[in-house]
């Protein structure tokens, strides 16, 4: 009987000390938590700005009807590649040829006149040599005939307008590119020069322009930084990307060719236009896209995840990892945020681990098992 009392604490003391075991254990895991930690790295990092822009074709040409008539034939099809010089629309020219003729009878009226004139003259100055006539029949005559030539370039200007008229009643494409659709159609009526209407567009598109607009404080860092401040953009063959709209980049990078001479009062904004490429005729007129632009460079720059940071109202902290696997609270000084990254310019060296900042109440010195996470500071991917 009392062998089996010893037995059982025995029992009872093994069991009670594996518990122990067990609880020190669990505490010992409780006050070691897992905490993912990331290293600082060191690199040049750029600094890019992007800005909302609208497309337009290196050219951008309307169709506007010179005389007034009725459309007697459309010669294309919509949304088509046109040549220039392609015939597209044919007015009503019955009217104008009928113009035509009428100066086509001044003029040989005129020529007519002008050859009597000329007569006349021969005529009277031998006589007027020879005392026969006055001087003042004479000046007459040669008034006369100075008048009917003047007739005749009157009459000869007249008939040039009119041929003119006629030939701008056959509308013919200005430049090579792509037709839109058209605004008028056979047997509607189209007037001379009616402002802001046009018959269609032809855009070349072998190139395209894309415009945007930066704020005056950017123009002032980009010109503060161009050895050429007033062509800032264009003489430093600023190289211009282009996202389109469903997120991809576009693959033909650009160039700034043009800024506005001023920026504008109302809105404190100055309009640049870039050129790009358009090989595979991808782009149209009229896409809304944004324009990425570096605008600046920091060589040899701290960067570390956007949530290795813990701001405490103006101040910035990072949790940095020692040598004893202890966490200790470090204030850093912040610069520019890059994307999901932060520069840090003060507080922090390249290589050293800090811990991502996330529900986890992070204390000093506090005893953690560190989880090394790689992650790609261009991408900002975190794994």
């Amino acid at each position: 009987m009392i062998a089996t009392n010893k037995g059982l604490a025995a029992l009872a003391f093994i069991t009670l000390h594996l518990l122990s075991c067990e609880e020190q254990k669990q505490q010992k895991e409780q006050v070691a938590p897992e905490v993912m930690t990331v290293s600082v790295i060191q690199k040049t990092v750029p600094v890019y700005g992007e800005y909302v822009g609208e497309t337009y074709g290196k050219a951008d040409v309307a169709i506007q009807p010179q005389v007034d008539g009725t459309i007697v034939g459309i010669h294309f099809t919509e949304g088509s590649v046109v040549a220039k010089g392609q015939l597209l629309y044919t007015l009503d020219d019955e009217t104008l040829r009928n113009k035509v003729e009428q100066a086509e009878a001044r003029y040989a009226q005129a020529n007519t006149m002008m050859v009597k004139a000329k007569s006349d003259l021969d005529r009277v100055e031998p006589l007027a040599t020879m005392k026969a006539l006055s001087q003042r029949e004479l000046d007459a005559a040669k008034a006369a005939y100075q008048a009917s030539k003047s007739e005749v370039d009157i009459a000869s200007a007249a008939l040039k307008n009119a041929k003119i008229d006629l030939g701008d009643a056959t509308l013919r494409a200005p430049i090579s590119g792509i037709i839109g659709i058209s605004k008028l159609q056979v047997g509607d009526h189209v007037a001379k020069l009616n402002l802001g209407e046009s018959l269609n567009m032809v855009s070349s598109i072998d190139q395209i322009r894309v415009r945007f607009t930066i704020s005056e404080d950017e123009y002032l860092e980009f010109a503060r930084r161009s050895k050429n401040n007033g062509d800032f953009m264009v003489t430093g063959k600023l190289p211009v990307v282009l996202i389109l709209s469903d997120g991809t980049i576009y693959d033909q990078t650009g160039s700034i060719n043009f800024t506005n001479r001023q920026i504008d009062p109302s809105t404190g904004s100055l309009l640049v236009q870039a050129l790009f490429p358009n090989p595979k005729q991808l782009m149209r007129p009229g896409q809304f896209v944004k324009v990425r632009i570096q605008k600046d460079l920091y060589p040899d720059a701290v960067v570390v995840p956007q949530q290795a940071i813990n701001q405490l109202q103006s101040k910035y902290q990072v949790f940095v990892l020692d040598d004893s696997s202890r966490i200790q609270p470090k204030l850093v000084v912040v610069g520019q945020r890059i994307g999901s990254n932060w520069i840090v310019t003060e507080g922090l060296k390249p290589g050293e681990q800090v811990a991502i900042v996330g529900s986890m109440m992070l204390k000093p010195a506090m005893q953690v098992r560190s989880k090394q996470l790689s992650w790609n500071a261009d991408s900002t991917d975190i794994k």
